[in-house]
């Protein structure tokens, strides 16, 4: 996906909100990626299958939310990504977006594992919450099997009791012995699930923490959720940065990783 040497960034809002939104963030980390010589990829999800209540937003659609990706690729010229939940959904959206992300919950289903591949993009695996580091070379397996050779790992802390996550800076090497590049997803390893009743929450604070440890540990890139106001946000905004303290953050983020190498 990028060079060893250069930081890694997957980042955006979680779910696309509105146009307006997904080009104002990818403008703005866009800019600061070029100026800090970070690779970035921007991240939106058209669907959120599996918020917590049943009445909360969900996102655009398939149809609607791809062509926000796709103006968003065509404007800012950076690769964008999104999550797929079924087979059907794998297929569209390889037609447009340069990688496809297996949410962590659906990490084990092996046929939309393989229609991603498929689809001959980047797939990014997020390991389950459910599921020990080492667990994730059968997921590797079943992608390699398929044909797939352009894959990313993504840790993004692992159940804890209720309404909690852990993340364990051990998984960082467990899962660069499989070769591919990993990832730490920050924001979504503070989320707190359920832990606001009828939605997750979250503690912000923490996620610059936990991505500077993962650095140090030697992962290759980082996975942030941010918006503008994330107290406003539609879906996981406990647990998301603000767009204005993206810069300083990604700043101190390149000098861990390059102290690392």
């Amino acid at each position: 996906m990028n060079s060893p040497r250069t930081l890694a960034l997957i980042a955006g809002p979680c779910v696309i909100e509105r146009e307006s939104l997904c080009l104002r963030v990818a403008e703005s980390l866009q800019k600061t990626c070029a100026r800090l010589k970070i690779f970035y990829v921007f991240k939106a999800s058209f669907d959120k299958a599996n918020r917590t209540s049943g009445k909360s937003f969900r996102g655009p659609g398939l149809e609607s939310g791809l062509k926000v990706l796709g103006k968003v690729r065509a404007e800012f010229g950076v690769p964008v990504l999104t999550d797929v939940h079924n087979e059907a959904q794998a297929a569209v959206a390889g037609e447009v977006v340069d990688i496809l992300q297996i949410p962590a919950f659906l990490c084990r289903q092996t046929d939309l594992i393989e229609a991603a591949v498929a689809t001959g993009q980047i797939v990014n695996l997020k390991k389950g919450q459910f599921l020990s580091p080492t667990e994730m070379n059968q997921v590797v397996a079943k992608a390699r099997s398929a044909g797939g050779e352009k894959i990313l790992l993504t840790e993004r802390g692992t159940t804890f009791g209720y309404n909690n996550l852990v993340a364990d800076m051990r998984s960082i090497p467990i899962l660069k012995r499989t070769g591919c590049p990993v990832i730490f997803d920050a924001t979504h390893s503070v989320q707190l699930p359920g832990g606001g009743g009828d939605k997750s929450s979250g503690q912000r604070e923490f996620a610059p923490v936990l991505a500077k440890a993962a650095l140090a540990a030697g992962a290759n890139g980082i996975f942030i959720e941010t918006h503008p106001q994330p107290d406003q946000a539609l879906s996981d905004g406990p647990n998301m940065i603000a767009l204005a303290d993206m810069p300083a953050l990604l700043r101190e983020l390149v000098k861990v990783f390059e102290a690392v190498r």
